[in-house]
């Protein structure tokens, strides 16, 4: 299935995101809106509590997008059963919005693809297409196999740029999310980011750099769904 169907969630980055979208944080919002040129304001798709928190991946997630005429170049790209987006939006101004959310700097930690042999073949000769694009130092970590997750979503954000869609990749990086353990600074998770980086051998600034977007809303005094207000 390429919409998977999410209860609300209890716990990290997915009842932090689940909020996020559906309370319209302004630690979520404002400053994505700060890093796109006269973007104002952003229409979430997804997760919305009116379509079950909803997750999206493949034809659905463009469908989402409204750019399900890109599904065959998508299949073309990369075999089924890619990157399922945390959240999917779109500004006024028409950008996309591909968000992969994270609670604590454990979920970085991603293992390698567990695709049949066919799909990994197909993967892997994307992933080095779009690593040699970006810059990446040649003694790099492979990124079948170190970093996993964040390698498919900038393939899928270079995927998009180059089918001349408005494409950003927001990286939702919560702060004091105490049950889990999570940073408690931007500082901590740009280092984090750092260290992930330097693995994969991205260099500092690359062809994408300026359509990776980080923001690090807090989750510090949000009050519990449970709780009355």
């Amino acid at each position: 299935m390429s919409r998977t169907v999410q209860k609300p969630g209890s716990k990290g980055s997915l009842k932090w995101i689940q909020r996020a979208v559906g309370e319209r944080w302004p630690g979520l919002d404002d400053p994505i809106l700060a890093r796109i040129p006269r973007a104002r304001s952003i229409e979430w798709r997804s997760p919305l509590v009116t379509d079950d928190y909803a997750e999206y991946r493949d034809e659905d997630f463009l469908n989402r997008l409204d750019i399900g005429h890109l599904a065959a170049e998508l299949r073309d790209f990369w075999p089924s059963r890619g990157p399922q987006w945390d959240a999917l939006g779109r500004t006024d101004t028409g950008q996309l919005l591909l968000v992969e959310a994270k609670s604590h700097v454990a979920e970085m930690c991603s293992p390698g693809t567990a695709a049949a042999t066919a799909s990994k073949e197909r993967i892997t000769a994307r992933l080095k297409e779009v690593a040699g694009t970006l810059g990446v130092r040649s003694n790099g970590a492979a990124w079948t196999d170190f970093f996993y997750q964040l390698a498919n979503r900038l393939a899928h954000l270079q995927f998009l740029r180059d089918q001349d869609q408005p494409a950003y990749l927001v990286l939702v990086n919560f702060l004091n999310d105490a049950e889990m353990d999570g940073p408690e600074t931007p500082e901590a998770w740009e280092a984090a980011y750092e260290v992930a980086f330097h693995v994969m051998g991205l260099p500092r600034r690359h062809k994408l750099s300026r359509y990776v977007i980080e923001v690090f809303p807090d989750v510090a005094g949000a009050k519990d769904a449970n709780t009355p207000a």
